[in-house]
């Protein structure tokens, strides 16, 4: 079991390591779409790649509705293994929707499981980030 500040220390170290590893400038929420954001997590049991709609109701609807007529696309040639819920709850109570990846059994308090984490992390983000460059301009439209 680890303290608050223990656990702080942990993630902090993470991220910096990650960001040692793989030097590379995310798009993250700068997509330059109105509620559109890409976004990475890793707590104390999964990771997730993300890309986010959170966005009033008309929005967000305009922009899920763009990424669901690009599934086939998203699927077959960036995220393979790529969840889509259109109604997702954040542990805030938020509701957004979002496609996303994730990796189990991992845990941001485990060192051992940092390597496979960082490399889910990196590659799933630049697959996010490969499709968004591709398809930006349907997505924006």
């Amino acid at each position: 079991m680890f303290s608050k500040q223990e656990s702080r220390k942990l993630r902090e170290e993470f991220w910096i390591a990650f960001g040692k590893s793989f030097p590379n400038k995310w798009t993250l929420y700068k997509t330059e779409v109105k509620g559109l954001s890409f976004k990475f997590h890793f707590d104390l049991k999964k990771a997730i790649v993300s890309i986010d709609i959170d966005s009033d109701f008309d929005q967000q609807i305009k922009v899920w509705d763009k990424l669901i007529a690009l599934k086939s696309i998203l699927l077959d040639e960036f995220l393979p293994e790529g969840i889509f819920e259109d109604f997702y709850i954040l542990e805030n109570q938020k509701e957004i929707s979002r496609i996303y990846v994730e990796l189990n059994n991992v845990s941001i308090h485990n060192k051992n499981t940092w390597r496979e984490t960082m490399e889910f992390l990196n590659n799933n983000m630049l697959q996010i980030e490969k499709f968004y460059e591709e398809y930006k301009d349907v997505i924006d439209s």
